[in-house]
């Protein structure tokens, strides 16, 4: 699948599974991704009043966490779907977030931003839905401020057997049944285990964050290696 083909394809699917985007999370991840999530902001140590732009923000579950991390700070949540952005705008509103969270649909390959804006520049699952993560990653950093972190939560590839087999079996056989029977969408969730074939394993993740200029690279396997978190650093002007 081609660039454009790609980027077509993971809209269409995001626009269908929105509506039961946040129950299938829960499901398919037995709540795991909650804990990531958790895991994540602990490790960013986000400060008040830092701003934040949370990229594929999806229902902004995570926007909101930064929003509310931040207290005072501007957060910005970009998706390209506008099924998924209509859900999160109604949790930001629900929350009274409003006016502390702006909305935008986009592309990460090509962020409406100028540069040095954010403290933080986050993506949660979305990474390996993008057709160029390389230059996702050089947007992501020119967009953080200089010190900034950017942040990546992404599902990754289990190394070590017996696990690894049993992984690859529920995430290639069970888990598209599963999106069959709960979400009436088989053929939509059969599209995250292909999307994680061809994307880079926790070591090449990070080595692909140091190759555009990322410092202090940190990368942490979560839950067995399923998920990895990795953040690294824009470097600091010097005086």
């Amino acid at each position: 699948m081609d660039a454009q083909s790609k980027q077509k394809h993971v809209h269409a699917v995001f626009e269908s599974i929105a509506p039961k985007y946040d129950m299938m999370n829960d499901i398919l991840s037995f709540r795991r991704h909650k804990a990531w999530r958790r895991f994540t902001m602990r490790k960013m140590n986000m400060q008040p009043g830092q701003t934040a732009l949370d990229l594929c923000c999806g229902t902004c579950d995570w926007t909101i966490a930064l929003a509310r991390a931040s207290g005072t700070g501007k957060t910005v949540g970009l998706d390209f779907s506008g099924n998924m952005l209509s859900i999160g705008q109604a949790k930001v509103n629900k929350q009274g977030l409003g006016e502390q969270i702006k909305l935008v649909q986009g592309n990460a390959m090509d962020l409406p931003f100028e540069d040095n804006s954010f403290d933080f520049v986050t993506i949660g699952f979305g990474l390996r839905n993008i057709p160029d993560i390389v230059k996702t990653l050089e947007e992501m950093k020119r967009v953080v401020k200089p010190g900034g972190q950017i942040v990546c939560l992404e599902l990754s590839k289990p190394m070590w057997q017996p696990f690894k087999g049993l992984y690859y079996f529920y995430f290639e056989r069970i888990l598209p049944l599963m999106g069959k029977w709960f979400a009436k969408r088989k053929e939509q969730y059969a599209w995250l285990p292909e999307s994680l074939q061809s994307f880079p394993d926790l070591p090449a993740l990070a080595e692909l964050f140091r190759s555009v200029g990322m410092r202090d690279v940190k990368a942490y396997p979560l839950t067995g290696g399923i998920a990895a978190l990795h953040i690294g650093m824009k470097e600091k002007e010097t005086e």
